[in-house]
């Protein structure tokens, strides 16, 4: 995949769209080794330490051992002696992710953040002219190592999917560019796990159904799709063959503002549910201030071992004010759960019945279409 230069004014590329996926290394953890000099080159995890703890986020030296983040901290203790702990400062990460975001911003308006360290841009009709995407995501590279000291990957390509893929596929501090022409080579060659949207359980199963890689994949036809993965087939087709209709939704206002975390290991303990809980409140907390979301359903989510989903919600006389309040009625619904009849695998937290209405979707990109 080179760098040099973007491809236009074959019949291909006409009305393909211009995605850069911006995802930085190690966020929270690369946070902390910049703020402490003494933890440059060492194993860090941020996260609670004791035995109840959860990995909110790793560095690369710890994830070498096999750390990873949603992971129990006595898990990964185990796998790393020497792991250095570090108590999340979620204030200093949003004020870092603002100033990455207004890096983004000066390039284009049409940015999709998926989290404090994640965004998609569409960089089609960049406002600085520049016209190439690979040299708008160096720059922008650039920029975020000057203003943060803090390095990021990015993936260059024509749709969400593909973009998401090649910022993963040169970590930490990498480019990587799948150009049009090159996007089902490029899918049929990954393995199945570092396909967007299918987890560890989800590669679990299609390994069981023989599916290991984007090739194998990209040979099962769509009956047979739909009738092991349900509402996911369509996107999955797809995907095997480098399409993505999705388009990058700038200041996209919702029905509902959430996250989740899948675990590294099954819990069941109320302890690390908690602690884990606490990080999903900060999270999603972030996404609301960032929406200027306002609403009075609270839903907690949590996917048992068997797969089995259950949610539980509170509904309250007046829309969420505060983060205390959020907080309050998230914890509220996970004592009302416990004790868990089984493990769960999954946790999410929902605000829904906002205080405004969702704006319309966008077409379909027929370009993409007459790639298949």
């Amino acid at each position: 995949m080179s760098e040099d230069h973007d491809t236009e004014g074959d019949d291909e590329t006409q009305g393909l769209r211009k995605i850069v996926h911006v995802d930085m290394d190690a966020f929270f953890a690369s946070v902390e080794q910049r703020d402490n000099p003494e933890l440059r080159g060492k194993p860090v995890a941020v996260g609670g330490s004791s035995g109840r703890g959860v990995v909110a986020a790793a560095s690369y030296e710890a994830r070498v051992f096999g750390v990873r983040s949603a992971m129990p901290s006595i898990t990964a203790r185990r796998l790393c002696p020497d792991l250095i702990f570090c108590k999340g400062r979620f204030d200093v990460y949003r004020e870092v992710s603002e100033q990455i975001r207004a890096i983004f911003h000066d390039y284009t308006p049409f940015v999709e953040p998926l989290s404090l360290d994640e965004a998609y841009l569409d960089v089609t009709d960049d406002l600085k002219g520049i016209g190439s995407a690979t040299r708008i995501a160096q720059e922008i590279r650039r920029r975020i190592r000057e203003t943060t000291r803090l390095t990021a990957s990015a993936g260059v390509s024509y749709n969400k999917f593909l973009a998401k893929l090649a910022s993963d596929q040169n970590k930490p501090d990498g480019l990587c560019v799948i150009r049009p022409g090159e996007g089902a080579a490029f899918a049929r060659a990954m393995p199945i796990r570092r396909f967007h949207g299918v987890g560890p359980r989800g590669a679990e199963k299609m390994t069981r159904l023989g599916i290991e890689t984007g090739a194998d994949l990209a040979a099962k036809d769509l009956p047979w799709l739909r009738a092991h993965f349900g509402s996911r087939a369509d996107y999955l087709y797809r995907a095997a063959r480098g399409v993505d209709l999705r388009p990058v939704r700038a200041n996209r206002i919702r029905k509902s503002v959430g996250g989740e975390r899948t675990f590294g290991e099954d819990i069941s303990s109320g302890a690390v549910l908690r602690e884990t809980l606490e990080n999903i409140i900060e999270i999603v907390w972030d996404r609301i201030e960032r929406n200027q979301a306002s609403g009075r359903t609270v839903t907690l989510k949590m996917k048992y071992t068997d797969f089995q989903i259950t949610t539980r919600a509170r509904s309250l006389p007046r829309s969420v004010g505060s983060k205390a309040a959020f907080a309050e009625a998230a914890r509220s619904l996970l004592d009302e759960s416990l004790p868990l009849p089984l493990p769960i695998r999954l946790m999410g937290l929902t605000l829904s019945n906002l205080d405004r209405a969702d704006e319309p979707g966008g077409a379909p990109d027929t370009a993409q279409l007459r790639l298949l």
